[in-house]
């Protein structure tokens, strides 16, 4: 041993900043259990921290646009404590490597979502490069300086109850990339080929999640229901037959899918939604469009009647069931006619909500190399906005029949607007969410966070039910 060793090794501060989808979430969280595993100790002041990751979205421009302002922002930290460590994870950081240390070269990490696991060891590596301005070759193979590899191995490690956002709420990944290749869309690029994990390992990791207070998992998934794991050609495990699997774990008490693709919701599925109580009655479920023409050209692979189909067969099967969807408007040649086409099967379809977006190229899509981006900005948004407005007059009065209703409540803490009602000498104000993903808001004691109460619905907006508690009661099993 020779002098020093002995002596503890001084924490760094992680901050870190996410955006995109639940896969980026649950990513986040295990890099950052990870990294806590290696001594690092997370902070949510930027100004203290000596490592800033930011885990990154290439789905739309917007994504982008907002973390590359927020590189804009920190190069004078760089500039003032040149040892700050700077990375961009993820996706867009696997679509654009070269661009983004272009773009911004005081970055010192650039790792994409099948280079994760290696997050640790190379910010070490990273801090060991004495190149000026670049102290970093990351995730790369024997090639040159910055090249980044592409594989997608998988990224499950344990899990750190401490690093979840929420101790008794947890994400699962059954399933990474996507073989579908929509037009418009770069996940298959970034993400890699469809990829289902084993059943029995996410058994095992739910299992887990439950012993450490875990009562609500979500299975996540870029189509999560096409998940599909053969042992052998007799031996075949969908996704009805894992929430069966997990629907028998003792202490878990909810159990929710995202996100599905039409042509792989199967009668199968619908029914284990019905029969498994612990099961969500809540199914998203992208339409991107009520035209066929555009569906074609987007690749969705699905006609609007095979989604009419569907959705008649999820009311028949699930009749409580909420559905919400996506929608993109504006998509190349997306005329009026096409655009009230969407509207009608917005109209008909009654989605608890949607989410809509209008319609930005991706480089690397087939859709950018194809067509010209042909619809004017002005008629994006107000497309944008009549189908919002659609959308929100179906959720406000669908909402309506809940009022005088109990319904019950998995609480998950205080409401966004809560800190501002208290600061005021007003009651604590708690949000949850119902079994069919209905967001609720009541006056209640922060200790019934974690707990499932029944609330009683007294009023409603077209994204919130109002209410108060009757009486709460705790399910699970706490650490």
């Amino acid at each position: 041993m020779t002098p020093g060793d002995d002596l503890e090794k001084p924490t760094r501060k992680l901050y870190i900043e996410t955006v995109g989808c639940q896969m980026n979430v649950l990513d986040s969280e295990l890099v950052v259990a990870g990294l806590r595993g290696q001594g690092y100790e997370l902070t949510d002041d930027i100004n203290q921290a000596d490592t800033i990751l930011y885990n990154t979205c290439s789905v739309r421009e917007q994504a982008e646009n907002k973390v590359y302002s927020a590189l804009g922002r920190i190069k004078a930290i760089k500039e003032s404590r040149p040892d700050v460590s700077i990375g961009v994870l993820g996706c867009m950081a696997q679509k654009d490597q070269g661009l983004v240390l272009r773009r911004a070269p005081h970055v010192d990490l650039v790792v994409g979502p099948g280079q994760l696991a290696r997050v640790p060891e190379l910010l070490e590596e990273s801090r060991r490069d004495k190149a000026p301005k670049m102290a970093v070759s990351l995730a790369r193979t024997d090639g040159p300086k910055h090249q980044i590899t592409a594989s997608f191995a998988e990224y499950d490690p344990a899990r750190d109850p401490e690093m979840r956002p929420s101790p008794f709420q947890a994400f699962v990944r059954i399933m990474m990339g996507c073989d579908k290749f929509c037009t418009y869309c770069i996940v298959p690029s970034v993400r890699g080929p469809e990829q289902s994990r084993p059943p029995a390992d996410i058994i095992a990791e739910a299992r887990r999640l439950v012993d450490q207070g875990v009562v609500e998992i979500t299975l996540i998934g870029q189509t999560v229901n096409s998940y599909k794991y053969a042992k052998g050609p007799d031996q075949t495990t969908r996704l009805a037959d894992l929430l069966e699997h997990l629907h028998a774990i003792d202490g878990l008490a909810r159990l929710k899918f995202v996100t599905n693709f039409p042509n792989d919701m199967g009668d199968d599925l619908l029914q284990a939604v019905r029969d498994l109580p612990k099961v969500a009655r809540y199914l998203h479920v992208p339409a991107q469009s009520g035209c066929d023409l555009v569906l074609k050209r987007m690749k969705r692979m699905y006609t609007v009647a095979l989604y009419d189909d569907m959705m008649a067969r999820i009311r028949a099967t699930v009749p409580d069931a909420a559905v919400s969807s996506d929608f993109i408007v504006g998509f190349c040649g997306e005329d009026e006619d096409s655009f009230q086409r969407t509207v009608a099967l917005v109209e008909r379809s009654r989605f608890k909500n949607s989410f809509i977006f209008k319609y930005s190229p991706r480089a690397g899509t087939k859709a950018d190399s194809l067509w010209a981006d042909d619809v004017p900005e002005d008629v994006k948004r107000r497309r944008n906005n009549e189908l919002l407005a659609v959308q929100n007059a179906i959720s406000v009065d669908d909402n309506r029949a809940f009022v005088g209703r109990t319904v019950e409540v998995l609480v998950e803490g205080p409401s966004k607007a809560s800190q501002k009602l208290s600061e005021k000498g007003g009651p604590t104000q708690l949000t949850g969410r119902t079994t069919c993903d209905r967001v609720v808001v009541f006056d209640g004691d922060e200790r019934l966070t974690g707990t499932f109460a029944r609330v009683r619905v007294h009023g409603v907006s077209s994204v919130t039910l109002f209410g108060a508690v009757e009486t709460s009661k705790f399910v699970g099993a706490p650490a």
